[in-house]
């Protein structure tokens, strides 16, 4: 117990001293965090031996906010921004998913691969855009709005892409359920790529119609106890119970 609570101090201390410097030099709290990561990482090896239990408690992080950005969102503000989402969202994935894969089969990788590679390097990071925008006050304004259709289009776009993965699996580099921070309990650790496929489409499917037809009887019971604890329990208890099925199919929690 007493090294979780050193390390754990350690990582307050480089935050507090790194983030507010960053700011101060305009360089925003995302590149001070990574600055004060490295500083204690790589550089004087305070810590870094707890990495992979860390990676899981900052990845449920990003599942907390992205929860928090898609209860603000509503088909009403997703229409009013269909142009940019069809359109900058749309046309930068494309370009960049298709000149990423020609690039890549270029240098010699599989077709497959190639086409992995493009989907992975037409994505961004929701979590590190957004904290930006927001810090800079930017969110709201012509330029946020289009940086924020963008980002929503990519995150829709992970779903096709990752039931189409699966199906480019190449022979002999297949990976177990446990890697790459995946739980080793998997629903789909053993079925074909078809069907991991479907599993994955049926998975989205069952947190959108849930979300939509018991989310509101669910708050309706429990605001009508009257105690903010056993909300915000029933909050965490969804945000849990999602994610666990995002990774019981072998997703990332964050979608």
């Amino acid at each position: 117990m007493t090294d979780y609570f050193v390390q754990a101090f350690i990582y307050l201390v480089a935050a507090v001293i790194a983030v507010p410097l960053a700011r101060q030099f305009g360089l925003g709290s995302v590149l001070g965090y990574l600055v004060a990561g490295v500083v204690i990482g790589p550089v004087t090896g305070l810590v870094g031996q707890e990495a992979l239990t860390l990676q899981h408690f900052a990845e449920f992080g990003v599942v907390m906010m992205l929860f928090l950005v898609g209860m603000e969102l509503d088909p009403k503000s997703i229409w009013a921004m269909r142009v940019r989402l069809l359109g900058l969202g749309g046309l930068q994935v494309t370009l960049t998913a298709a000149a990423a894969t020609c690039f890549a089969w270029f240098l010699g990788m599989a077709w497959q691969t190639a086409v992995a590679v493009g989907f992975l390097l037409s994505l961004s990071s929701t979590a590190i855009v957004l904290q930006t925008l927001t810090e800079r006050g930017l969110v709201k304004t012509e330029g946020g709005q289009s940086a924020f259709s963008v980002l929503l289009f990519q995150d829709i776009a992970v779903i096709p892409m990752l039931a189409v993965i699966p199906l480019l699996a190449v022979s002999g580099m297949s990976g177990s359920g446990s890697e790459g921070g995946h739980s080793s309990l998997s629903l789909v650790e053993n079925l074909p790529g078809w069907a991991h496929g479907l599993a994955v489409v049926g998975a989205i499917v069952i947190v959108i119609i849930c979300g939509h037809y018991l989310s509101r009887p669910l708050f309706r019971y429990v605001v009508r106890s009257g105690m903010r604890e056993v909300f915000t329990a029933a909050s965490l208890m969804l945000i849990i119970g999602i994610a666990a099925l995002m990774s019981l199919v072998n997703l990332s929690p964050a979608l």
